[in-house]
């Protein structure tokens, strides 16, 4: 039995007979069993106005996930902080930090989290303002969160506390798909969550640049890498691709920008006709994947953590059936965290 640090990453999404509260009250369940299965930290995602994916607020989730967990550390995958102000951003986390000493992530995200709309409506109609200041936004939250430098005196805030002035912060990630995040975080000191599952190609280059270029800065003193990757494992090889048809459907109504409300069945996936683009698109998709049963699953992770020269994989799993999903987990718990 081979040790892995897994983490978990819940993009609540609705199974075919689920509601969209259903899928919220399962997340709550699935950080329950990832914690007492021994995983390494739970987080929860930012989308909006994207049916099928109904995590649109993660930091009321992580406090529900707070409360119903004892050791796991928990947290956001991430808060869309371009949307945002740093100063709420930073009492919000102070509050769970507060609430749950040592268990709060923040990761941050900066891509949009929905369509322009979106954008428009979270900004007050300002979409893309705050887009070319990411990194003074950085700066300005750590400043908040009291892990950097203040605000210097010139600043038009300096001076302001976050509230509450709790004794501990949380861990600071940023997330993103491509070397840009990479290169932002290790020039300020963050940790670095590659998102495999967004994009199959490059993210051992990203991560590794990450490591080469690193420097303690106000977001962090050392270098943490971590990358999340979707896995569905099942008992059988044949149960996981029957769940595997599932997603590839899913992913290419999702690129169509089709968001549908459920997932798509097994049996739906099974009978629709590919055509040859889509069929290629299907191929090109399962870099993003790691599908099979118990000891395909563990030969293609090791290899995975292997490529990446990391220690801990962020899994994020969609299955037809709750009961799958926890049993995906469960699975992966019996490989690597026994």
């Amino acid at each position: 039995m081979t040790k892995l640090k897994l983490g978990v990453l819940d993009q609540s999404a609705p199974g075919p007979n689920d509601r969209a509260g259903e899928a919220l009250r399962n997340t709550v369940a699935l950080a329950r069993v990832a914690d007492r299965l021994g995983y390494t930290r739970f987080w929860v995602s930012e989308h909006h106005h994207a049916p099928g994916l109904e995590g649109s607020s993660p930091e009321v989730l992580v406090a529900a996930l707070g409360a119903n967990t004892s050791r796991i550390r928990v947290g956001s995958g991430g808060v869309l902080l371009p949307h945002y102000s740093p100063y709420k951003v930073a009492e919000n986390f102070r509050v769970l930090e507060g609430l749950y000493p040592g268990r709060i992530d923040l990761g941050i995200g900066r891509s949009p989290g929905g369509m322009p709309l979106v954008s428009k409506a979270l900004q007050c109609g300002e979409a893309g303002r705050k887009e070319a200041r990411m990194e003074d936004m950085l700066a300005e939250l750590a400043a908040y969160l009291e892990l950097g430098d203040p605000l210097p005196s010139g600043h038009p805030l300096s001076g302001l506390h976050a509230m509450p002035r709790v004794e501990t912060a949380p861990e600071i990630w940023l997330l993103g798909s491509s070397g840009y995040s990479a290169a932002l975080a290790s020039r300020l000191g963050a940790g670095f969550a590659f998102a495999h599952f967004i994009n199959g190609t490059g993210g051992q280059g990203a991560v590794r640049d990450y490591r080469r270029h690193y420097r303690a800065g106000p977001l962090g003193g050392r270098p943490k890498a971590t990358v999340c990757v979707f896995v569905l494992c099942a008992d059988t090889d044949a149960l996981a691709e029957r769940e595997a048809a599932a997603m590839d459907l899913r992913l290419l109504r999702q690129e169509k920008g089709e968001y549908g409300p459920l997932h798509p069945t097994p049996e739906e996936a099974l009978a629709y006709r590919y055509g040859e683009r889509e069929k290629r698109r299907i191929l090109d998709n399962r870099k993003r994947m790691i599908v099979g049963g118990p000891d395909k699953v563990r030969r293609q992770m090791l290899a995975f953590a292997d490529s990446y020269r990391t220690e801990e994989i962020m899994v994020t799993c969609i299955m037809s059936d709750f009961r799958l999903k926890v049993r995906c987990y469960e699975l992966l718990a019996e490989l690597f965290l026994g």
